[in-house]
């Protein structure tokens, strides 16, 4: 849910309304303005998106919270702390006489089809993002002529801006040139980068590997993935497999779910996994809270709610903030291996990757088997090679005989405590 703007106006006799930038956050002291959603001087409805700003961890809109004429104060690229002015509302100014009143409501990131009798309107049936479609809806872009970016054909933010700038030119057609583009790095991306190095300059950091065999996981989705849908109403992926696997992995080896802070090492006794995502601003890393105690279906609803918002820039910062062990998975653009880097302060991260064919020696036969491999980035000031072998080895074992999630151990060791 978009941040609401706050209104500071204190002569109550004034006609204008100040629009200054929220408080997004803790710690979190200047936001970027990104995007003018409303030309200076347009007209907006109340609540409606007028502006994207850009912290260094998210993504936030600013709505009108009055219908009136906007008046900019702040330029696109400009740094504003919090409580700076971004713009005011003249609530005096009259409504266009082409707009109709009408009840405000919010963008769906779905356009409706053209009417027959307006094949040049700029709606159509293309899947948009919320920021994407206020974009095409106050611009007046026709969808036919965006390349959408996102997944399943869906046009993001950037799709748009990209239609708006080069208005002649064929969709899908390369432009050769020689020109450097110039452009300044979005807090995000700063924050990015500045966690990697601090990541590698702060941790004994090292990489161990494995493989698993992906067939028996394989064939339990083909078997019951559309059970699972009808039941549940959410695919059955992988990644819930490999949430549950970590759970118990983390809880027979707790220095992996732990840090360090000073002197002193904190262990958690609960499991919040963060997952990382490709978001249109860049890698961002969502956390599913008290992920030991949730159900398969909990885990696969709680990574679409987190991706889907990751793609749309709707994550909020307590949606991104903590985690005690990290999963993410390279294996959706090929990667076939790769070392992670840890996302501080956490002491590991699971790296996914791709699912190849390959001939493996079984009984000393040589059989096709779906393997993946597998990669935990570990910091050795806390974990031992013991534990980050051991911890990989089980997440290994878990995988390759799902049943043993059921227990964390085998049922019949269980059956005779053993």
């Amino acid at each position: 849910m978009p941040f609401l703007s706050e209104i500071r106006n204190k002569n109550p006799n004034s006609m204008a309304i100040e629009i200054k930038v929220p408080t997004v956050g803790e710690s979190i002291n200047e936001v970027t303005l990104v995007k003018w959603l409303k030309a200076d001087g347009a007209w907006a409805d109340r609540d409606e998106v007028i502006a994207e700003l850009e912290s260094e961890k998210a993504t936030f809109e600013i709505n009108a919270e009055q219908a009136g004429a906007v008046k900019h104060i702040a330029k696109e690229g400009d740094t504003l702390a919090i409580g700076d002015l971004v713009c005011s509302i003249d609530t005096s100014a009259e409504r266009p006489a082409d707009m109709p009143v009408e009840a405000p409501k919010e963008v769906k990131p779905v356009v409706s089809a053209p009417s027959k009798a307006d094949d040049s309107s700029s709606k159509s049936d293309a899947k948009a993002t919320p920021v994407a479609a206020a974009i095409i809806a106050d611009k007046k872009v026709e969808t036919k002529k965006i390349v959408p970016s996102g997944s399943n054909g869906k046009i993001m933010k950037q799709d748009v801006l990209e239609a708006l700038s080069n208005p002649g030119r064929k969709p899908g057609a390369e432009m050769f040139s020689r020109t450097d583009r110039p452009e300044k790095m979005s807090n995000l991306r700063k924050t990015v980068s500045r966690r990697l190095v601090e990541a590698k300059n702060t941790t004994a950091m090292l990489t161990t590997f494995n493989e698993v065999d992906m067939g028996t996981i394989m064939e339990i989705r083909k078997k019951h993935k559309d059970k699972f849908k009808d039941q549940h109403g959410v695919n059955l992926g992988f990644m819930s497999f490999f949430t549950k696997a970590c759970c118990y992995a983390l809880q027979e080896f707790p220095a992996v779910n732990a840090y360090i802070d000073g002197d002193q090492i904190i262990y958690h006794e609960y499991c919040d996994v963060s997952i990382a995502v490709s978001a249109p601003k860049g890698l961002v890393v969502p956390v599913i809270r008290n992920a030991e105690s949730l159900s398969m279906a909990e885990i696969e609803s709680a990574v679409v709610d987190l991706a889907t918002k990751a793609k749309n820039n709707k994550l909020t910062i307590e949606e991104m903030t903590g985690g005690t062990f990290t999963i993410t998975n390279g294996g959706i653009f090929g990667s076939m291996m790769s070392t992670p880097i840890i996302n501080i302060p956490q002491s590991a991260i699971l790296g996914m990757h791709n699912i190849v064919e390959r001939p493996m020696a079984v009984n000393g036969q040589v059989v096709i088997k779906p393997m993946m491999y597998l990669a935990l980035s570990y910091d050795h000031r806390i974990i031992d090679g013991r534990e980050s072998v051991g911890f990989l080895v089980r997440v290994k074992q878990l995988l390759e005989n799902p049943a043993l999630m059921l227990f964390g151990k085998d049922p019949i060791n269980v059956l005779l405590e053993l």
